[in-house]
Order: C-alpha cells, then structure tokens, then sequence
C-alpha cells in the first residue's frame, strides 16, 4: 500500500551557514561597526545580540534574507522576547523541528476533511499517510502544501 510521511525539518547544516553569513554581513556593514552584534547558534537555538532594540531586528531581517536564499522556510523560526541584559539587548529565536501534537491533530483533521480515501496515523514527531491510491496520497500533498500550517511540511519516504 503506498503511504509517505510528512515532517517538517530544518537542514542544520543550511541554518549554520545562514547564521555565517549573517555575521558575515553584520561585520562588514557600516551601521554595526563598533557594536557587539552577532548571532550565536547553539544546535537549533539561536541567540541575536546587539547594542539596540532596532538593531536585533535589521539582524533578523539579515537572517531570514539569508535562510531564504538557502531555501529555509522563515516561518521555521520561533521568535522569542526582546531581553535588555547590561550593555547589551538579546533575543532568541529557536528552528522549529519536528511536528508537535496539536500541529498533527490539525494535519489529520484536514486529511480526514477531503473525504479521500486514505488513513492517515500519528507516529511521534511526524504523520504517515498511506492509501490505495498513488494519485489521491499527491492530493494529500498538495493540499498540505496549499494549507496555512504555520510551519513548513515536507514530505519523504514514499512507497509505492
């Protein structure tokens, strides 16, 4: 029976050179010369730093302009609170991965929702879909991929 899985992941290794060449970019542009701002990447923790409030958000705007050139779904990101600590202004922003229950209660739901016949099943951080037919398991996915989830689906492990 041919079934696929719907996951949504980050590539670490794109998010890593995005967060390069954003620092890159920081230490050659004018308006940061002289400031302590960087990003910092722990796994898929990111922490923004910088002298100003207006700055962490030229920083994030530089970040999602690098994660879209890389082809990393900005919407991955999970943006967290402006923090004042000393001299400096701090915020983190963690990638989204894996799907979490309620996210894949939503993606059954609007499976169940198109009347086609295929089952669909939650396993831990991913969904399989599977059915009888290979043309309705691509109207699943085009429908998932049409749907306004909130963060990126992908799709992998086909089976014919």
């Amino acid at each position: 029976m041919p079934s696929f899985d719907v996951i949504s992941e980050v590539d670490q290794h794109e998010l890593t050179n995005a967060v390069d060449q954003t620092n890159r970019e920081i230490g050659k542009r004018f308006d940061f010369k002289g400031t302590e701002a960087q990003v910092d990447q722990n796994d898929r923790e990111l922490t923004l730093i910088a002298d100003e409030e207006f700055q962490i958000k030229q920083i994030l705007e530089i970040l999602r302009l690098k994660m879209a050139n890389r082809k990393l779904d900005v919407r991955s990101l999970e943006l967290g609170e402006i923090v004042k600590s000393g001299k400096t202004v701090r915020m983190t922003a963690t990638a989204k991965h894996g799907i979490d229950k309620d996210m894949a209660r939503k993606i059954v739901k609007l499976i169940k929702d198109m009347k086609i016949k295929v089952q669909s099943q939650i396993q831990g951080d991913q969904v399989r879909v599977s059915g009888k037919k290979r043309d309705d398991l691509q109207a699943v996915m085009a429908m998932l991929r049409e749907a306004d989830l909130g963060q990126p689906v992908q799709f992998t492990n086909f089976r014919d």
